[in-house]
C-alpha cells in the first residue's frame, strides 16, 4: 500500500513510550503495546523513528519488537561528550547493537550547547568519523530556537537539523531560519509541534505561569473550532504542510493515539489563518521555563 503523501513526512518519537525513564502520559505501555505502535507506524508509511535519548532498557525493547527489516529511517541521540569521544563512540555502537542494527540513518547531538564546550570539537569530529565508518548515514543537531539553528548549520554543516516549530511557535518559520537551512542542503525535522500539549489544554487548565499567552491560546482554539477542525488536525495540518519540513516528529503513548494522529494527518489541512494563531509569550514558547516562571 502506497503511504499517504503527508504520512510519509511523519516521524515517530519514542519518548512517550515509557522507555526512556519518563512515565508516559497514560501509564507505561507494555512491550506488546510498543510492538503494535511500531507495526502500525510501519504499515502506514511513517518514515522516521526517532529513538530520542532512550535508556538502555528502552533501546533493547525497541530492538526486540521492531518490525524486520526495519521500515523506518532510525535516528539515535549521541551521548554527551563530557566523557570523551571514545565514550561517545562506545555508546553509539552499543545503541546500534541494542536496536539490532548494523547501521542507522542518523546520529544527532541532543543538546546544541554541547558543541560549544571544551569537548565540543572532539564530540563533533567523532560523530563525523562514525559517519565515515558507515555506522550512520548522517549526522545531525537538535536545537532550540535560541540556539541559532541557521548559525549551527553554517558552522558545522550537519546533514539534519531538528528544531521546534508549530502552529503556536512560528518563530523559525516567520524569520526564514528553517527555509535558509534547507537552502543550505540540510534536512529539517520539526519537533515540539504540539508545544508540550499546550494547544490541547482547555482555558481553565492553562498553568498560571502561562497567563501571558492565555488570550492568544483562546483565540487560536476559537479559530480552529470555527474552521470546523480540532487542535490535533490543525497542529498536524500546519506542520505537515510546511515546505520547510522534510519530516515532522510526533509522539504517541499508545496504538490508539497513533491511529488518531494518522487519521488527522491523512485529512486535508484545514483552511485556517495560520498567521493569526502564533503566540509570542517567551515563557509559553520555551517549556524549559514553565516550571521556573
Amino acid at each position: 500500500m502506497r503511504p499517504h503523501p503527508l504520512i510519509s513526512k511523519l516521524g515517530l518519537g519514542t519518548s512517550q513510550f515509557g522507555l526512556d525513564g519518563a512515565a508516559p502520559a497514560k501509564g507505561r505501555p507494555p512491550e506488546a503495546e510498543v510492538r503494535e505502535i511500531l507495526a502500525i507506524a510501519g504499515r502506514m508509511g511513517v518514515s522516521v523513528l526517532d529513538t530520542g535519548a532512550a535508556s538502555t532498557h528502552g533501546e533493547a525493547v525497541l530492538g526486540a519488537v521492531m518490525p524486520r527489516p526495519a521500515p523506518f529511517r532510525i535516528t539515535v541521540k549521541a551521548a554527551r561528550g563530557d566523557k570523551g569521544p571514545d565514550f561517545v563512540e562506545q555508546e553509539a555502537r552499543a545503541s546500534l547493537a541494542r536496536l539490532g542494527l548494523v547501521r542507522a540513518d542518523a546520529i544527532v547531538v541532543q543538546a546544541a550547547g554541547d558543541l560549544f564546550t571544551p569537548y565540543g570539537k572532539a564530540l563533533w569530529q567523532r560523530l563525523l568519523e562514525l559517519r565515515e565508518a558507515g555506522l550512520f548515514e548522517r549526522v545531525g543537531i537538535s536545537a532550540y530556537a535560541s540556539d541559532d539553528p541557521a548559525g549551527l548549520a553554517r558552522r558545522f554543516g550537519p546533514d539534519i537539523i531538528q528544531a521546534p516549530a508549530s502552529l503556536l511557535d512560528q518563530r523559525l518559520l516567520v524569520d526564514g531560519t528553517l527555509a535558509s537551512i534547507r537552502e543550505m542542503g540540510v534536512e529539517v525535522h520539526l519537533r515540539s509541534i504540539f508545544l508540550n500539549g499546550l494547544l490541547f489544554l482547555p482555558p481553565d487548565r492553562v498553568p498560571a505561569q502561562l497567563k501571558g499567552a492565555a488570550g492568544r491560546l483562546s483565540r487560536a482554539r476559537r479559530m480552529i473550532a470555527e474552521g470546523r477542525s480540532d487542535p490535533l488536525q490543525a497542529a498536524l495540518g500546519f506542520a505537515l504542510s510546511r515546505p520547510e519540513a522534510d519530516a515532522v516528529i510526533v509522539g504517541a503513548s499508545s496504538a490508539a493515539e497513533l491511529c488518531a494522529v494518522i487519521a488527522a494527518a491523512s485529512s486535508p489541512p484545514p483552511d485556517l489563518d495560520w498567521d493569526e494563531m502564533a503566540i509570542d509569550d517567551p515563557v509559553a514558547l520555551d517549556p524549559r521555563r514553565w516550571a521556573a516562571a
